[in-house]
């Protein structure tokens, strides 16, 4: 399928949720590339002040998710639930501008994260919604490479507004709100939420045994490969620290981030157009097979060049599979529970991803940097070979 042909056939409220996803994380991101330092040398505050407001604003993101895909599912309104989370999030950017201190910061991250928390399951299960069943996977590509744009744009752009004014870090934070105030005109303007049409009601808050039963048991297989591919791929931040033990300049760091994202970017649209029109499994298995070979290579890795191949192909896996496993959630889960769905598979990855960068720091402190990948690459294999044999039993 050309990508003019996909345009057309692509409904124009997934296109401009997609760019909402761009605009928004480019907003974001150049605040979120500066931070860390904002906080140690303007502010005075210690690394581990920075750790605490980084680690509380992604848990809180990651618990807020599974509340505001069940509310989204109660009400069927899941445009107003993500014009809320995008709009909390907009207003939070001029809060870093003007912090006096890092717990004005943490105010003001935690706003923000709640407002990604808020907007992050309706918002996928919107394009579930608003996708032709057929286009699914190209849909979730889509906003998945726009949104990986964004996140290596924003960084860039923030570098070049820091050289043009001088390390002006406030005006930098105060400009970051432009493009959240078009992503916000974008998806006010340009999102039409279909109507909701249940045959099932919703699920009921909190959430029992019952109600995550009847989310499906091909649901929670889509969980299951979900959370091994998380725990084998840990944060992205060993793949900088990898870089620099190699002799990447610390000026040059955020070349880690924009090698990976280009390819997830330019990967992520074409591998979800793919899987709309062959096996699903196949595309999945050969992501984790991506996977194994990139730890390999970081964990081999023997110069800066090699390290640089291994993160493209991170990228590259990031690509194949981040999209699809969007796509799973939205075909298996029960349409009425959709957002739900989302929001289990966003928590429930959340934690995963935690407890791996912590294996994986353990590792790296008390064995070895290589032995944090040969580790991702065992986890990666062992989650292969589970859905190799599941796609065998299927077939029999």
């Amino acid at each position: 399928m050309t990508t003019a042909a996909a345009r057309q056939k692509l409904p124009r409220s997934i296109w401009a949720l997609g760019f909402v996803s761009l605009f928004m994380d480019i907003s974001s991101e150049m605040i979120h590339a500066l931070l860390p330092v904002f906080l140690v040398t303007v502010l005075g505050a210690s690394t581990v002040t920075v750790g605490i407001i980084e680690g509380i604003g992604e848990a809180t993101a990651s618990i807020s998710k599974l509340f505001s895909g069940w509310l989204s599912d109660r009400l069927g309104a899941r445009k107003t639930l993500t014009v809320i989370g995008y709009g909390l999030g907009t207003l939070s950017k001029p809060l870093f501008a003007v912090a006096p201190t890092a717990s004005w910061v943490l105010f003001a991250r935690f706003s923000d994260r709640i407002g990604k928390g808020i907007r992050g399951a309706p918002r996928d299960a919107l394009v579930g919604d608003l996708a032709p069943a057929e286009l699914r996977g190209a849909a979730y590509g889509l906003r998945q490479s726009l949104d990986t744009v964004g996140a290596f744009a924003g960084p860039l752009l923030a570098m070049a507004l820091m050289a043009l004014f001088a390390n002006d870090f406030r005006l930098v934070f105060w400009l970051a709100a432009i493009p959240g105030l078009i992503a916000m005109a974008i998806l006010v303007l340009g999102v039409r939420e279909p109507a909701q049409h249940r045959d099932e009601p919703a699920p009921r808050f909190p959430l029992r045994g019952k109600e995550f039963g009847a989310l499906g048991g091909l649901f929670w297989g889509v969980v299951a490969v979900g959370t091994v591919l998380t725990l084998a791929r840990f944060s992205e931040a060993f793949l900088v620290l990898r870089a620099e033990d190699k002799g990447l300049p610390l000026a040059l760091i955020p070349m880690v981030f924009i090698v990976m994202s280009v390819v997830y970017a330019a990967s992520a649209y074409p591998f979800g157009a793919l899987s709309d029109k062959t096996d699903k499994r196949v595309i999945l298995a050969s992501g984790f097979g991506v996977l194994i070979v990139s730890d390999l290579v970081l964990a081999l890795a023997t110069n800066l060049w090699s390290v640089m191949a291994g993160v493209a192909l991170w990228g590259l896996h990031m690509g194949m599979t981040q999209g699809l496993l969007a796509t799973l959630v939205a075909e298996t889960a029960p349409v009425p529970s959709r957002g739900t769905a989302f929001g289990v598979f966003h928590l429930i990855t959340g934690i995963a991803l935690l407890a791996a960068s912590l294996v994986a720091g353990v590792l790296w402190e008390w064995v070895g940097p290589s032995a944090t990948f040969i580790g991702g690459a065992a986890i990666a294999a062992v989650g292969l070979a589970g859905l190799l044999a599941l796609g065998q039993r299927r077939e029999q």
